[in-house]
């Protein structure tokens, strides 16, 4: 941590990171297999502090407008017009400001927070950057709404945090896009979009959560898209025993578009085990996924839509299998990260769409290798998402840190 001078009481904590990824996807569209050798993630964020912690600033810098212009190849990952490649995030991925226990002593032990801002919406789990695979889970616009303009509203007593938000619907069309606060017409875009949250955390290490959401419009910009109405449920546990770490996290995620006319659902479980340098992590999941209409590019879809183009819904089932060893100190600042991660499963049509894996791939069967070097600095402690009294119960007080990747 750096501290400015005394006098000023701020405490400013600087957190980054990169990783070099060599991968292979087996298949890509059209068939075939295909190798890429990029640089992804790449952040730079600050954490500032002020007021003994009654006042937290998150910002994020990401740089994948740089690094993967064209995305970060991974069979089955979708989203923000980009499919079976992961979308570069948008260039400021977090920029927003915390008040915290607002109201003192008023209302006893229990503390009222606001965010205002740009950053996660409190809705399901961590983002996946801030996790331990490189490789992002399919189910990541299911589980998550990011990249939006927020005004949350927190609680917490005891071992119980409530959330409630206002954002924008509209995601990112490009990572220069800031999130569309209100249209040419005069109608405010900032607001029609919510989400709720409750956190429960009954004893230490063990995290309970249940989210709702409804998103306007999320892939029509000026908002003349259907909804989505998302809900989760997870459960994560994380410690930190004499002999190293260990986490484990279960999660369900649903999306249901246009009152049910399209209904995705995600089951995903992920946990790590570390002793010493050397650390084995997982992922089981199965995702339902939108298979939409491509552009001439097959790895892009048409945004924003015109119309729905749905041409069918997609289920993967992949295991995810990760070994690394840190050639930093693990309980230190520095990260210094060699793992190799392969994936294996398969990919079905679900429903009556004229979507066809085998005419698209040329098989169902998906395997994807990974090998990386990933370099940071202070991440193991930032929870991605978590913001205002969220930041300050799990970083400050229950949660002993987390190391990323």
């Amino acid at each position: 941590m750096i501290a400015l001078p005394a006098q000023s009481g701020v405490q400013l904590t600087p957190m980054a990171q990169a990783i070099l990824l060599a991968s292979r996807s087996d298949p890509v569209p059209l068939g075939g297999s295909l190798n890429e050798l990029r640089v992804v993630q790449p952040i730079f964020s600050l954490d500032a502090r002020a007021l003994r912690g009654l006042l937290i600033g998150t910002g994020t810098l990401n740089f994948e407008a740089v690094s993967i212009p064209g995305g970060e190849l991974s069979s089955a990952v979708w989203g923000e017009g980009f499919v079976d490649r992961r979308h570069p995030h948008t260039v400021v991925h977090e920029l927003n400001v915390a008040g915290v226990d607002l109201l003192g002593g008023l209302d006893g032990r229990g503390r009222f927070g606001v965010v205002v801002g740009k950053g996660f919406v409190p809705f399901g789990t961590d983002d996946p950057m801030s996790r331990w695979l490189s490789r992002y889970p399919v189910n990541h616009h299911l589980a998550q709404i990011v990249e939006r303009a927020i005004a949350v509203a927190q609680y917490d007593v005891g071992k119980v945090t409530i959330e409630g938000a206002l954002f924008d619907g509209d995601e990112p069309e490009k990572p220069t896009q800031w999130p569309l606060i209100r249209q040419q017409d005069g109608t405010w875009r900032f607001g029609d979009s919510w989400s709720a949250r409750l956190t429960v955390r009954p004893v230490a290490g063990l995290e309970l959560q249940g989210s709702q959401a409804n998103v306007h419009s999320p892939e029509h910009r000026p908002g003349a898209g259907g909804d989505a109405a998302k809900s989760s449920v997870s459960a994560r546990w994380k410690d930190s025993p004499r002999w190293g770490e260990r986490y484990l996290l279960a999660e369900w995620a649903r999306t249901s578009e246009l009152e049910g006319t399209f209904v995705f659902q995600s089951v995903l479980v992920e946990g790590m085990l570390r002793r010493g340098r050397w650390s084995g992590r997982f992922r089981l999941e199965r995702t339902d996924r939108p298979e939409e209409e491509r552009l001439d590019d097959p790895f892009r879809s048409r945004r924003p839509h015109l119309e729905n183009s749905i041409l069918g819904i997609s289920r993967w089932s992949l295991n995810t299998l990760d070994v690394a060893t840190d050639l930093a100190h693990p309980g230190g600042h520095l990260q210094l990260l060699l793992f190799a991660e392969g994936t294996i499963g398969q990919v079905k049509k679900l429903d009556e769409g004229v979507f066809d894996p085998i005419g698209f791939y040329g098989t169902t069967s998906v395997s994807e290798l990974r090998i990386g070097f990933a370099a940071g600095w202070g991440m193991r402690n930032h929870r991605m998402g978590r913001y205002g009294v969220l930041a300050s119960a799990h970083i400050d007080h229950d949660d002993p840190g987390m190391s990323n990747h």
